[in-house]
């Protein structure tokens, strides 16, 4: 009955864990470049049941049989196994703003912060005081030869991320990185991620490693809000089917203790 109680806390654990995740998904549904969450759970080592009494092999006129049979698997609970960043590619919104862009194909732009490079999917971007091409949040946006400095908002970006004036003049071109493992990058906080030594270092990425870059686009989240509603109810169920294995384990153990007290009486 113990482990009852063990296995029911722990699947609420991690139903506990995969809301906070769809909480988080469905709270950024609106954000640019958000990549959405992913929970995955694994079981213990379940435990296999066999009778103890009349072990081994008995004879009779059919042939043989066995006299301890297994009587079935026991499921000792469960845990969270990884969350990982889904980076399937989000629909594309028109917004005629020659500052947007979207990335089409995996890559990332890459951002300079006070604490160094870090890298985003979200292409909303505008001009700065100085004219340097900036985040939302002020922090530049790095081309091949470093800041990108525009005179104004009358130029044009090719394919390939190629950024050219109105007088048809090369200003810089975009750079854009790629990872080994870029689902276990780490995010930080407005769609900026960080590299760590799972995900592997930032690597330049050409050829057909580079995605394809959009201008007057920007990429939205990749959350889809019904199917994170329906992963919802089936979280809220799971919860509670665990909350009542618990109160049924609690229930037998109480009734256990009375019936051994008044044995002892």
């Amino acid at each position: 009955m113990i482990r009852g109680w063990y296995t029911g806390a722990s699947g609420m654990n991690v139903q506990q864990q995969r809301l906070d995740t769809i909480a988080n998904n469905l709270a950024n549904v609106d954000t640019a470049g958000f990549k959405k969450d992913v929970t995955s759970v694994k079981s213990f080592s379940e435990l296999l049941l066999r009778r103890q009494d009349a072990d081994g092999v008995y004879e009779n006129i059919f042939g043989s049989a066995d006299a301890a049979p297994i009587i079935g698997k026991l499921g000792t609970g469960c845990e969270t196994n990884e969350n990982f960043i889904d980076f399937t590619e989000g629909s594309l919104r028109l917004t005629d703003t020659p500052t947007d862009f979207a990335l089409h194909g995996k890559g990332f732009f890459v951002i300079m912060t006070p604490e160094g490079e870090r890298y985003t999917r979200n292409g909303n971007f505008m001009l700065g005081k100085e004219g340097i091409l900036e985040t939302k949040d002020g922090y530049p946006v790095l081309g091949e030869n470093g800041y990108i400095y525009l005179e104004d908002d009358k130029f044009k970006v090719n394919e390939d991320g190629i950024i050219v004036t109105k007088d048809n003049e090369v200003v810089d071109r975009f750079r854009c990185v790629r990872f080994d493992n870029e689902r276990y990058l780490k995010k930080i906080g407005n769609s900026m991620y960080l590299d760590n030594d799972i995900s592997g270092p930032a690597h330049i990425a050409e050829g057909d490693e580079r995605p394809q870059f959009i201008q007057n686009y920007m990429e939205t989240s990749n959350v889809n809000v019904v199917n994170e509603m329906v992963r919802m109810i089936e979280v809220n169920r799971a919860y509670e089917a665990n909350q009542k294995t618990i109160q049924s384990e609690d229930a037998m153990m109480n009734t256990l203790w009375n019936r051994v007290a008044s044995v002892q009486r």
